[in-house]
């Protein structure tokens, strides 16, 4: 069988609360990020994932996702890895689309990209290795990061251009796997957030 990869965003921080666009800026996770991450945890340690035993697993080296990853159950057998971080938002670090949009009307993070911060090209590059990655090993994978780059994965898992990104949408303590279906890279699960319900 063809490897997948599982793909696990961290937990609500009061950034991602507001919206604000958190790049390399080291947000801790809220009471309720902690509580969805635990959640995210027994789901993946209960059947038909039963602890994922055979998996690698990866996290960004960023508070948020890190603790994520702990507090799931996978903190001892996840190496860090810088190419997991989130999009490095420059200029517009901290601020949200709104904010964005009064000092760049019409601007858009998936075919502008941002001042002083990641263009699409080293985004798309970082996806494309993660993706590289995920299909060498010889089994499924599992990482937990953030939500613009783990879009991004998805967008170069499919072949598509970093610009698909924009139109799938994660939250959140989510949970999606990136398979193959016909023999041809597909979404298998996308957003998944039913352990928090």
């Amino acid at each position: 069988m063809a490897p997948r990869i599982l793909l696990a965003r961290h937990g609500q921080t009061e950034w991602s609360l507001l919206g604000r666009h958190t790049g390399r800026t080291d947000i801790p996770l809220l009471d309720e990020g902690r509580r969805g991450a635990k959640l995210l945890g027994e789901r993946l340690h209960r059947a038909p994932w039963s602890g994922l035993a055979d998996l690698e697993i990866r996290t960004s080296p960023l508070a948020r996702a890190r603790e994520t990853c702990d507090l799931a159950g996978f903190g001892e057998r996840a190496r860090e890895w810088d190419t997991l971080m989130e999009w490095d938002y420059g200029a517009y670090e901290g601020l949200t689309p709104v904010q964005i949009q009064e000092l760049r009307p019409g601007w858009l993070l998936w075919r502008d990209a941002v001042p002083e911060g990641e263009s699409l090209a080293q985004v798309s590059a970082r996806a494309d290795e993660v993706v590289e990655w995920a299909r060498s090993a010889e089994r499924d994978v599992l990482v937990f990061a953030h939500g613009h780059i783990l879009r991004s994965i998805a967008a170069r898992w499919l072949g598509e251009d970093l610009s698909f990104g924009a139109r799938i949408r994660l939250d959140p303590t989510s949970l999606s796997v990136l398979g193959w279906a016909y023999g041809a890279p597909a979404l298998e699960r996308w957003n998944d957030t039913g352990h928090l319900e």
